[in-house]
C-alpha cells in the first residue's frame, strides 16, 4: 500500500513538472529578472570601478553608499520594493525576514547539493496583511572579486575598513561560488 502511494506521489510530481515546464513564463518573474540585471550590472561596474581606482577598500564604501542608492532608485522607476538580503549580513538594515531565510536556506541546500548558484532563482505569489504580493529572489554568487572583502583572507587593511563602517559584520568567510546572498524583490498584485 505504502509503495502504490510513492508511486501516485511521483506520478502527480512529475506530471505537475511536465505541466510547469509548458507553463508560459510569468511576467512579474520576467520583469524582476530585468530589475535584478540592471541592479547587478550597475553595482558591478561601480565595484570594478572602486577597486581599479583604489583596491577593495575603495568597494567598502560603494556597497555601503552606492548599493542602497541603486536599489531606491530602481524601487522608485520600477514600482517594486529592490533590495539585497542575506544569511550572513553585513548591513543589519539588510536582514532577511522569515520568508528570505526560508529562500536563502533553500538556496544553501541547493549549491550543497552541486546546483550552480549562477542561475538560481525562486518566485512565488503569497499572501500578505496588506493583501498578495509577487515576490522573486535572485541568489549572488560569491565570485573572485567578492573575496577580497567577504573572504577568510581579508587583509588587515580592508577589515579595519569593514570594522568601521560595519561594526556588525557577519559576511566574512565566504568561498568562491557559495551563496553570497540574494536580490529580492516584492511588488503588490
Amino acid at each position: 500500500m505504502k509503495l502504490i502511494a510513492r508511486l501516485a506521489a511521483a506520478s502527480a510530481i512529475l506530471a505537475a513538472t511536465t505541466l510547469s515546464a509548458e507553463t508560459p513564463p510569468n511576467p512579474n518573474a520576467a520583469e524582476a529578472k530585468a530589475i535584478v540585471k540592471e541592479f547587478a550590472t550597475t553595482l558591478q561596474g561601480e565595484l570594478q570601478a572602486a577597486i581599479k581606482d583604489g583596491g577593495p577598500t575603495n568597494a567598502i564604501a560603494v556597497c555601503q553608499e552606492r548599493a542602497p542608492a541603486i536599489a531606491a532608485d530602481l524601487s522608485e522607476s520600477s514600482g517594486w520594493q529592490v533590495g539585497r538580503t542575506s544569511l550572513k549580513t553585513r548591513n543589519s538594515d539588510n536582514a532577511p525576514d522569515a520568508w528570505e531565510q526560508k529562500i536563502l536556506a533553500d538556496f544553501d541546500a541547493r549549491r550543497a547539493a552541486g546546483e550552480d548558484v549562477q542561475p538560481m532563482a525562486y518566485a512565488e505569489a503569497v499572501e500578505t496583511a496588506d493583501g498578495k504580493t509577487f515576490r522573486f529572489m535572485k541568489a549572488i554568487p560569491t565570485g573572485e572579486v567578492c573575496l577580497a572583502c567577504h573572504g577568510s583572507d581579508i587583509t588587515p587593511e580592508v577589515a579595519a575598513a569593514i570594522d568601521e563602517r560595519y561594526p556588525d559584520d557577519m559576511a566574512r568567510g565566504y568561498s568562491l561560488g557559495d551563496v553570497r546572498g540574494a536580490f529580492s524583490l516584492s511588488k503588490p498584485l
